[in-house]
């Protein structure tokens, strides 16, 4: 199937058109902090209450956003909630926490990076199971996972944030061999991007 063709049957779909016999079915969880999610399967967490059940074009919307992101349109505080509970009780600083979220997922829970990387906080899966985690595409398995990888990076290198940041972007190790932020163009401007987030989201908390 060409390019153009996989567009237009991902915006069908997007937008609800696609025949309702067609459409998998999807669920919509409230989660703890009273804030909802949608997913394509059964989330086993007794802490979730499944609201209902059915095929909803916002639900088929996310699922085609990990291959056609310009099609998810994402609320940057709908995970405010759960972020700070999850960042006080690690002791890291909220607005770094989102900050890291927007750099690496622009707050699309089925984010996936050409490397790998899944769900907000853009996890490998290795460090996904380092972290215990079930369902990278549940928001809360996720962002904890992602804060304590964090608060590990911080105390692994004496809070210094930037190049807490380094290891989060390229990995631990190469921030040990170069004893500094590594000279890769990408992680330069990520650590540059994540602070300036940061910035400003400390302003609006």
């Amino acid at each position: 199937m060409d390019t153009t063709r996989r567009l237009s049957l991902a915006l069908v779909i997007f937008l609800g058109i696609w025949p309702l016999t067609a459409r998998p079915a999807m669920y919509v969880y409230e989660l703890p902090d009273g804030s909802r999610m949608v997913t394509d399967h059964r989330l086993d967490n007794p802490h979730y209450r499944l609201v209902r059940t059915g095929a909803t074009a916002k639900g088929l919307g996310s699922l085609v956003a990990a291959d056609h992101p310009q099609f998810f349109r994402a609320d940057p505080s709908a995970y405010d909630r759960l972020i700070a509970r999850v960042a006080a009780e690690h002791r890291v600083d909220f607005a770094l926490v989102k900050a890291v979220m927007h750099v690496e997922s622009a707050f699309n829970p089925f984010a996936r990076s050409e490397k790998g990387a899944l769900g907000l906080m853009q996890l490998m899966p290795a460090t996904a199971r380092q972290y215990g985690i079930e369902d990278v595409q549940d928001p809360l398995q996720n962002i904890v996972a992602g804060v304590k990888h964090l608060r590990y990076l911080l105390d692994t290198f004496k809070h210094r944030q930037t190049l807490a940041l380094a290891a989060y972007n390229a990995g631990e190790g190469a921030v040990l061999r170069h004893r500094g932020i590594p000279p890769y163009r990408e992680t330069q401007e990520y650590v540059k991007k994540v602070l300036r987030y940061k910035r400003e989201y400390s302003r609006k908390s």
